[in-house]
């Protein structure tokens, strides 16, 4: 086979150049050579390795999600991921968990051993499973299965629109070693285009939802990530202002309302008084969320009015609490009540009530011992530039992050919603790759260790990642949990390295900082072009739990 023959991997390369993909993310495997061949020799396609095929898949989420959040009103950012056969795809699932939990859309590649050795995985090839779509069916939001070089440009085309469509999420395409391999006489494909259907609302069900509001007498909305995902940042913020509604946030939709907006009731879903605020109301907007188990503050949310959930994921609707059940993209429910709800004269009751709930925040704050945890997040956001994006772990900062963080400026990506370890520093660099940095990642000792290799990606990419890890000798929410429960923790202390030096034998800048100078020493790192670490040794602890703050 010569460099000039063209192959079913080039069908692959094409097909998702003209889809709109200008950056891959890719590990090579023995059944995917012929794509990687084709992505060496394709024009205009940025190819991203990573060390680990589960951190390779956090960073095309975070990819995905940094470009939704620089670009809201543009072309939903599906994002490419090629890996190998078996071991390879299947190291990918847990991080896929987490693009389904929060409907990124991610476009994974897999290949497959040759179409003969398919149906039965007793042929003896490297990397064979039974079935391997079997493992991704109840993961990703849908499947696709290539076994001609003919079919690989409606495959992808489908797996691209599935994945743009709302709700987003991950999508997952198998393509056997020989049809990659294969050379082809296809004319190159540069015409594909996706058309993901809008999911537009029942004028009905709008109209009732519109009454509601237009009669409540203390309507409140609750934006979840339904509602930062589809863009509708203006038109949520028309809608607050003309019905004087307090808007709260979910963990996962912050920085869809202003932080500091005088109806912005913020983001503190763990606390009683929040949940009590929503509980209020007569009548609650919620938009894009499925009020789970953090939305719903661990399900002690109660409400007393009515209530009209909007959400583009049918299995949500009222999965958890009666509601008006609106299945529909958010910033189209918006734009259609926008134009039937009566717009009300500013009274300042609606501010009052926000500031008075805010106030019982910082009073229910300020009568526990936490001046450290709140420090901490003050000082990390002081740090960081205009724009710059940052990606969580699951850590004890985080856990405070999803309350506390103002994302005014500074978006933030977090990976509570399937709530796995080791997102912060991949997710980070895949955000980098998207906005050219600077970005942060959050993490603490435990989680770093699941990514730490990627610090060779950020050297050998360049790519401009500042990476915060909080070193409390262990897997230290884990520890509360265990000890609140049971007075004394397991298997939750850890031995790590030196971080410091380890960074820098990757060759990357590296600092042990304090919770004196930790706000110093991000500022210096993040104006520092280039990989960077900072160390901040520290134990911290989460405030009270909220049932005990109700009596």
């Amino acid at each position: 086979m010569t460099g000039a023959q063209r192959i079913g991997g080039d069908v692959v390369v094409e097909t998702l150049r003209a889809l709109g993909a200008d950056t891959v993310f890719g590990l090579p495997g023995q059944h995917a050579l012929g794509l990687f061949e084709a992505l060496r020799r394709a024009e205009n396609v940025r190819v991203i390795s990573s060390r680990v095929e589960n951190n390779l898949a956090f960073a095309a989420d975070g990819h995905a999600r940094a470009r939704l959040a620089a670009d809201p009103d543009g072309p939903v950012p599906v994002t490419p991921m090629i890996v190998s056969t078996g071991p390879g795809a299947l190291l990918t699932l847990a991080s896929l968990q987490e693009s389904r939990a929060a409907s990124v859309p991610v476009l994974g590649i897999s290949s497959q051993v040759p179409v003969a050795g398919l149906g039965g995985g007793r042929h003896g090839y490297l990397h064979e499973l039974p079935d391997q779509q079997a493992s991704f069916r109840d993961v990703v939001k849908s499947v696709h299965v290539v076994r001609t070089v003919s079919q690989i440009p409606t495959a992808l085309r489908e797996a691209w629109e599935s994945a743009s469509t709302a709700p987003y999420g991950p999508v997952w395409v198998e393509i056997p070693q020989d049809v990659l391999l294969e050379p082809t006489e296809l004319p190159r494909i540069t015409s594909v285009t996706a058309r993901p259907a809008p999911l537009a609302p029942l004028p009905e069900l709008l109209t009732e939802a519109a009454n509601l509001l237009g009669a409540a007498k203390k309507p409140v909305i609750l934006a979840g990530g339904g509602a930062l995902r589809s863009g509708s940042h203006a038109e949520l913020k028309a809608l607050a202002e003309a019905l004087r509604a307090p808007v709260l946030s979910t963990f996962g939709g912050k920085g869809v309302f202003d932080w500091e907006h005088e109806l912005s009731g913020q983001s503190w879903l763990e606390d009683w008084h929040s949940t009590e605020f929503l509980s209020d109301a007569d009548v609650l907007l919620v938009l894009g969320s499925g009020l789970g188990e953090l939305s719903s503050n661990y399900r002690e949310f109660a409400p007393r009015g009515r209530l009209i959930q909007v959400e583009a994921d049918l299995g949500k609707l009222e999965s958890n609490y009666p509601a008006l059940g609106i299945h529909a993209d958010v910033r189209l429910v918006l734009q259609g009540l926008l134009e039937q709800v009566p717009f009300r004269r500013a009274d300042g009751a609606a501010e009052t009530a926000v500031a008075a709930l805010l106030d019982k925040v910082r009073e229910r704050l300020d009568g526990q011992p936490l001046e450290t945890e709140r420090k901490l997040i003050d000082d990390i956001r002081a740090a960081i530039p205009e724009g710059t994006q940052t990606f969580w772990d699951m850590t004890i900062a985080a856990y405070w992050a999803w309350s506390a963080w103002n994302p005014d400026g500074a978006p933030i990506h977090t990976a509570q919603g399937a709530g796995g370890l080791g997102y912060g520093l991949p997710g980070a660099l895949g955000g980098a790759v998207a906005t050219g940095g600077p970005v942060l990642a959050v993490s603490g000792d435990g989680g770093a260790m699941y990514g730490i290799a990627e610090l060779a990606t950020a050297v050998q990419h360049g790519l401009d990642v500042t990476w915060l890890v909080v070193d409390d000798g262990g897997y230290g929410i884990l520890r509360e949990y265990l000890t609140g429960a049971f007075g004394q923790s397991t298997a939750t202390e850890l031995a790590r390295p030196d971080f410091e030096a380890l960074a820098r034998s990757f060759g990357v800048p590296a600092t042990v900082s304090s919770l004196d100078t930790i706000g110093k020493d991000l500022a210096g790192a993040l104006s520092t072009p280039g990989p960077s670490v900072v160390v901040l040794p520290a134990l911290l602890k989460m405030f009270e739990p909220t049932h005990l703050e109700k009596k």
